[in-house]
């Protein structure tokens, strides 16, 4: 648990792909949870900060009408091997286990939904 209160999961990857593996993560969230127009994440919008100067590419879920508010869900590589850190305010709620599961299908280079 981190400290704001909300759940956070983690994966470790056996490569040092961290980019990669960050930019087919975006690629398949936005396939799957935006084009396909799923409901779920319909109040919601992603922005990629895959060229980070920290060496840690993020995905951050957003508010789609508000994105420049805080992010509701942040997807954080770094390390390597790799380490996934899936964290915020949408890791407290139902779809979590969702989240979770899509994201770390995604960041072993599946690319289904």
């Amino acid at each position: 648990m981190c400290a704001c209160g909300y759940r956070k999961s983690s994966t470790n990857i056996t490569n040092n792909q961290s980019l990669s593996t960050l930019e087919n993560i975006a690629i398949s969230a936005q396939k799957c949870w935006f084009k396909s127009k799923d409901p779920t994440f319909s109040a919601y919008r992603l922005e990629p900060e895959l060229d980070s100067f920290s060496n840690k590419p993020r995905l951050l879920i957003v508010p789609k009408n508000n994105p420049e508010d805080l992010p509701l869900l942040v997807v954080q590589g770094e390390g390597s091997p790799l380490r996934l850190s899936i964290f915020g305010p949408l890791m407290s709620k139902n779809i979590s286990y969702r989240i979770s599961k899509d994201i770390q299908r995604w960041s072993t280079g599946k690319k289904e939904c």
